[in-house]
């Protein structure tokens, strides 16, 4: 354990003191202040890039010397290296931009070198024209450089000349600081130890010189020759250099990456330093966002919170979606940022200005809302987003009277939708903070909570047999021997400090990158979607999210505005895989490594009133299964499957779809919704309706007689009624191979309806303000007796009040009575009563720090 602890330890200071190596040669060439920084002088070099201490343009270009002699070479390379090994001084927080990404996932390839190294082709004629592809790629570099030089210097070519010289001088720099590197981490080769990639074990892996030689030239020559062709010729073998090293194992792919960012960033120093601006050439400026002030930020690409899943904006928002005054929001995708929110307040705004005065409900929830997302909506022309804030201070008490029902993936649940809180017979409690930094494109959001329920006794053994034979029942065949059993031990009280959605991320033109604890919510459904929702405690990922919608250009168009998401995480508590070699897991304890899972998701709308959203997520790793970028590729493109527990295996996969229409030119408008979820080899559910699971609803946001009063009415199954019988006994959220499901921390992801069965919900609510409001829910579920002996029902009914003593200050209750069968649990009718009290915080929204036009 404390190896291991010492390795993330020195993996992630190893990743940091890279990254901030990097920065610094990257940014030296941005000091207007340097010695010789080129002059901004023509058409060729914008000042895109040069902001520095003394502002663009600035820089004292009479002393710069563009001769780039051979004999004055040794100088000029002794000031770059005084230069680079010095820049890391003049670090700046807009680098991170592009620093962040770069660090992470040198740290993620770190994480996965030794897997993938160690199940790569070991055929040596294989590595042999690997290892030739690598040396004669270079090989290749050092002759165009060469003769690059002498050709200019014979024909009077200063162009030609200078390619060759700047390519030349950035490929002895980047080995100068290479070689350092190489002695200071150690890194043993992948032919060494059985690929465990050591560091400071006097190896010379880490970084790639083959990589960094090849990178250094190929960006000198495609910035001096920036046609399309050049580019991607040089690029390309500088590309298949890097891709060669680490299939012939005389590298690891971080050892690579890193040695093609050295290489990429020591070029971009030495052209941008000793390039002639008036021979033909490109600008060369890092990625990044860099505003000329702190003040003037971009609204897109400011990094922004996302507001919490169970907030009250996302009802408010969708009442107003269905009554017609947003048009471009998506409720089948969230969580939103809040400059999103802010975004579609303001799209509001413009519809309740036009909208008949007599027929206000819109007009107050508008208003609730520009009062929640006032400073956002003041940011969205730009400005300074720096701000701390507390979002939110509460306690809840819970008290269950009687037998609760804590097992939505085998049996069923009597709290749904509620981030895998623990909840038990007896008084529970949740007491929480949350809040965030933000600054410029970041953003940081924790939200911790104390949580706290009682212990149970165990269950009883002819449950505990029922779930195993749920969960071993469809591979039976493949297990050599009988299937394990729950251990039959009490549970445990719980008092604990828990995290639930807390992140980092950053935005670049509206796309969202970040990591940390998150949960999604894919679909229209208010009761829970088929795919994701926040049933289950917030997964650890990292996700891409393009957080504004956004218009494809040209006859693409037609789409209307669309999202997209992306996520890629890692299970909590999984406990089961049907590994190649057998069965690997145990009740009770986590498999080392866990699985992970990724999801992708697109939505459009083609008209202002039809919703279309497509989704797929799929379950991979874990042990037998190693996470390496083949497999990784396969488990997201492969269409075909393999018997369970097979190498070939390409993961477990679901996929999704869902719309909603708004019917259009109704005084009283009501929106229908439905969602489709199909396992395993069905590449969407329309292909395959009959072995699917469906839910459909209808929202009607205003009776006709009671303006004040919505109804919404949802039904579902994951029991399809199909022809020949029981599609698969527990299909859904479930596979042969990963045995433990579409669970996080021992909760499922998806549907309270659960692994098969049938659900009605209904939900009546009176809004008194949009803050304020009374609502009546009911819900039936019904579990097939094909998936659990003799089945079970459970039906509840209960009432909640959501009431804002003070602008700040809020509480809110409920009474929820329940009652259930279920033969394998209890031999009798169960009924528990289940109350709820909540006292809530929400300090008052900060101001903008200075706000200002682009």
């Amino acid at each position: 354990m404390c190896k291991s602890v010492a390795f993330v330890v020195r993996t992630c200071l190893l990743t940091l003191a890279l990254a901030y190596c990097l920065r610094g040669y990257g940014q030296q060439a941005r000091l207007p202040d340097s010695p010789g920084a080129i002059p901004q002088n023509t058409s060729d070099h914008s000042a895109s890039g040069q902001l520095g201490d003394s502002g663009p343009g600035q820089a004292g270009s009479s002393t710069q010397n563009f001769d780039n002699s051979v004999r004055g070479a040794p100088s000029q390379i002794l000031h770059d290296q005084i230069r680079l090994w010095t820049s890391p001084a003049r670090i700046r927080l807009t680098d991170a931009t592009w620093l962040v990404p770069l660090g992470g996932l040198t740290a993620a390839m770190i994480a996965t070198d030794s897997d993938v190294s160690r199940h790569l082709n070991n055929d040596p004629n294989t590595l042999e024209r690997y290892r030739q592809v690598s040396d004669y790629g270079v090989g290749a570099f050092g002759a165009i450089v060469g003769a690059s030089y002498l050709l200019g210097l014979s024909t009077h070519n200063e162009h030609q000349r200078e390619t060759g010289f700047l390519s030349g001088e950035s490929a002895l720099d980047s080995v100068v600081i290479l070689e350092a590197l190489k002695y200071a981490t150690g890194r043993e080769r992948p032919y060494v130890d059985n690929a465990n990639g050591k560091f400071w074990r006097s190896g010379t892996s880490f970084p790639s010189v083959h990589s960094t030689v090849a990178w250094s030239i190929a960006g000198v020559i495609a910035h001096e020759y920036p046609t399309p062709f050049v580019r991607f010729l040089s690029y390309g073998l500088a590309s298949a250099i890097s891709a060669s090293r680490v299939e012939s194992k005389q590298h690891f792919p971080a050892d690579a990456l890193a040695g093609s960012a050295l290489g990429w960033l020591v070029g971009e120093y030495v052209y941008r330093q000793h390039h002639n601006p008036t021979i033909p050439g490109r600008d060369w400026s890092l990625p990044g966002v860099r505003p000329d002030r702190p003040s003037h930020w971009q609204s897109k690409n400011m990094g922004s919170p996302e507001v919490p899943l169970d907030s009250w904006v996302y009802p408010a928002f969708d009442r107003l979606i269905a009554l017609g005054y947003i048009r471009t929001g998506f409720l089948d995708m969230r969580p939103w940022t809040r400059m999103e929110c802010a975004r579609l307040v303001v799209e509001a705004q413009d519809q309740t200005n036009e909208d008949d005065p007599r027929q206000d409900e819109g007009t107050r929830l508008y208003l609730a809302l520009q009062n929640q997302f006032g400073a956002e909506v003041e940011l969205l022309g730009g400005g300074d987003n720096a701000s701390v804030q507390l979002e939110s201070a509460y306690s809840r008490l819970t008290e269950i009277s009687g037998k609760p029902l804590t097992d939505g993936y085998h049996f069923a649940q009597t709290v749904i939708n509620d981030y895998g809180r623990p909840e038990e017979q007896g008084l529970n409690n949740v007491t929480g903070l949350s809040g965030w930094a933000e600054d410029g494109p970041f953003v940081g959001y924790v939200r911790a909570e104390y949580q706290h329920s009682p212990s149970a006794p165990s269950l009883p053994n002819t449950a505990l047999a029922a779930i195993s034979e749920e969960d071993f029942r469809a591979i039976a065949s493949f297990l050599t021997q009988p299937p394990p059993v729950p251990p039959d031990t009490p549970i445990s009280s719980i008092s604990q400090v828990h995290l639930l959605d807390s992140y980092v991320a950053m935005n670049l033109s509206d796309w969202q990158l970040s990591y940390g604890k998150q949960s999604l919510w894919w679909g229209p459904s208010k009761g829970g979607p088929l795919m994701l929702s926040d049933n289950a405690d917030p997964l650890r990922m990292f996700r891409i999210d393009r957080a504004t919608p956004f218009t494809l250009p040209g006859f693409l168009g037609v789409l209307g505005p669309m999202r997209l998401d992306f996520f890629l995480g890692q299970y909590s508590g999984y406990e089961f895989v049907l590994t190649p070699i057998g069965l690997a897991g145990q009740y009770g304890q986590s498999l080392r490594p866990q699985p992970i899972v990724h999801g992708e998701r697109i939505s459009f709308k083609p008209t202002a009133n039809l919703e279309l959203g497509f989704s797929r997520t799929t379950d991979y790793g874990g042990p037998g299964y190693p996470l390496t970028t083949h497999t990784f590729l396969r488990s997201l493109f492969s269409t075909s499957n393999a018997n369970p527990g097979q190498p070939n295996k390409p993961g477990s996969r679901r996929s999704g779809l869902d719309f909603s229409y708004r019917v259009p030119g109704l005084r009283d408008s009501m929106t229908f919704y439905a969602e489709g979820l199909a396992e395993h080899d069905e590449i969407t559910p329309l292909l395959g309706p009959d072995v699917a699971a469906w839910l459909a609803g209808i929202y009607i946001p205003r009776l006709p007689a009671v303006q004040k009063l919505d109804l919404r009415l949802e039904a579902g199954y994951t029991d399809p009624p199909y022809s020949g019988g029981d599609v698969a006994n527990g299909a859904f959220y479930y596979d042969g191979t990963w045995l433990t499901g579409f669970q996080n921390a021992g909760h499922l992801m998806g549907s309270w309806m659960g692994r098969q069965g049938q659900g009605v919900q209904a939900w009546s609510t009176y809004w008194f303000t949009p803050q304020n409001k009374l609502e009546f829910s009911y819900r039936h579920q019904k579990v097939s007796q094909q998936f659990l002996s003799e089945g079970g029902t459970l039906a509840d009914a209960s009432v909640k009040a959501d009431w804002r003593l003070k602008s700040v200050i809020g509480i809110s209750a409920s009474v929820q009575y329940e009652a259930w069968t279920f033969p394998v649990l209890a031999s009798a009718r169960q009924s528990n009563i289940t109350t709820m009290i909540q006292l809530s915080l929400w300090p008052k929204p900060r101001t903008p720090g200075a706000a200002g036009s682009e």
